[in-house]
């Protein structure tokens, strides 16, 4: 499926974000420790969170969607501890069934998994994490596999900081005996939503939030009602599709101190920012101004959100550097861009972007989901006719994206194939 976009609107009006993918994954694996009905609420209804609902089926867990954000899960009834579905294999945070299994019943088999092309993300933290705790964890065959006769605390100390390997030792070390002191903790929103999720179904984790997480082991989890944070991930891609359209957007349904990293940015590009309890305004009226930036752990400027400034600064004036230091594949949307016009140099982790005037319109294919969610916002901006391919990326991430942005003006349509995409083009002619 491809988007078609006609660039040029500024995009005004309200949008409401959903709940945080990041956070739902993990609350998710969370979820089935319990043998009792745990319900989440402010589900996103996106592929990701799809596909790991239907691995937890398939290891025997009771799933009932209540309503498409809202779920109800049961783990009373799990028949195996091994995960080695195709599909779970499409999405990374499959990962996090590892430390809940292991967690639960000190054992579990999960696929090496997949998701986004955008760079190594090993698992060695996540092993090393599984064996301060006492665990025996390999990998064998394609398959993780984790064990332990008696999981008990540990003192964990995580040589880089990843999010993965926190949420995971979180999971495991929420149901090991004794306790847990992990440090060197990511400190992103949905490490502290997975471990006040956890602690509403009776785990006691101190710390999330800070770089040392105390987690004091219990015996059971118990059923819970809990409801996901905002996706600022999510928020921060409309709040940048207001500065590329220089348009006037009010991202609703967002906590502001998630976004400050991004709101900085703006601000410093010449972009009016204004924050509300739960909602932010970015109202920008001029061409935007050179800067740069860095990405960072969390309170830093998110890696999430490097391609979506990058283009937004494609058409800034001056030159800008941008700095990727969490992945090393994260710019294989540049040469995309350049077909749209952009000036941009890559050396290393280092893009430097010279912004130009406007881009132009231009066939384009999405390499991952953020990278493509910011071709979007590249052909939003520019003049003329955008299509981008491989929306499945985008898919895995955002809900109802073009549905969003058609709410705020935006001439943006889905196409099945190159015929639908003629036919789109004449039909706007």
């Amino acid at each position: 499926m491809q988007y078609v976009i006609k660039g040029g609107s500024p995009l005004v009006g309200d949008v409401v974000i959903g709940g945080a993918k990041n956070a739902a994954l993990g609350i998710l694996a969370a979820a089935i420790m319990s043998d009792e009905d745990v319900v989440i609420e402010n589900l996103p209804d996106v592929r990701d969170i799809n596909v790991l609902l239907e691995a937890i089926e398939g290891i025997g867990a009771a799933v009932c969607r209540l309503d498409p954000h809202t779920v109800r899960i049961n783990g009373s009834a799990i028949n195996t501890i091994r995960v080695n579905d195709d599909y779970i294999k499409r999405i990374r945070a499959s990962y996090y069934l590892l430390g809940a299994l292991l967690g639960k019943y000190r054992r579990a088999e999960v696929s090496l998994p997949g998701g986004c092309n955008i760079g190594s993300r090993p698992i060695d933290q996540h092993l090393k994490g599984f064996r301060g705790l006492g665990a025996r964890a390999e990998v064998d065959h394609g398959m993780v596999v984790a064990s332990a006769d008696h999981l008990s605390g540990g003192h964990i100390y995580l040589d880089v900081v990843s999010v993965g390997a926190t949420i995971n030792i979180m999971l495991a070390a929420a149901l090991a005996d004794g306790n847990t002191i992990l440090e060197n903790a990511a400190k992103e929103p949905h490490i502290v939503d997975v471990a006040n999720m956890l602690n509403s179904m009776g785990a006691n984790i101190k710390g999330a939030g800070t770089d040392i997480i105390r987690i004091r082991g219990v015996q059971r989890l118990h059923g819970t009602v809990y409801s996901i944070i905002p996706d600022q991930i999510e928020a921060g891609t409309f709040m940048f599709a207001a500065a590329v359209t220089r348009g006037d957007v009010t991202v609703k349904n967002v906590i502001p101190k998630h976004l400050e990293a991004i709101s900085a940015k703006l601000i410093e590009m010449g972009c009016e920012v204004v924050e509300f309890d739960d909602a932010v305004r970015v109202v920008c009226k001029s061409r935007l101004r050179h800067t740069h930036v860095k990405t960072l752990p969390y309170p830093g400027f998110p890696t999430d959100m490097q391609p979506q400034i990058s283009v937004a600064l494609s058409v800034a004036e001056g030159t800008s550097m941008v700095t990727e230091s969490i992945f090393e594949n994260r710019f294989k949307y540049v040469d995309e861009l350049a077909r749209m016009g952009a000036d941009i140099k890559v050396e290393g982790n280092v893009a430097v972007i010279n912004g130009v005037s406007r881009l132009t319109g231009a066939d384009v294919s999405a390499p991952d989901l953020r990278a493509g969610a910011a071709l979007v916002l590249a052909g939003l901006g520019a003049e003329g006719y955008t299509v981008v391919d491989e929306t499945k990326y985008i898919l895995r991430g955002y809900e109802r994206f073009d549905e969003k942005l058609r709410s705020l003006g935006a001439d943006i349509e889905q196409a099945e194939d190159e015929k639908d995409v003629r036919r789109l083009k004449l039909e706007a002619v």
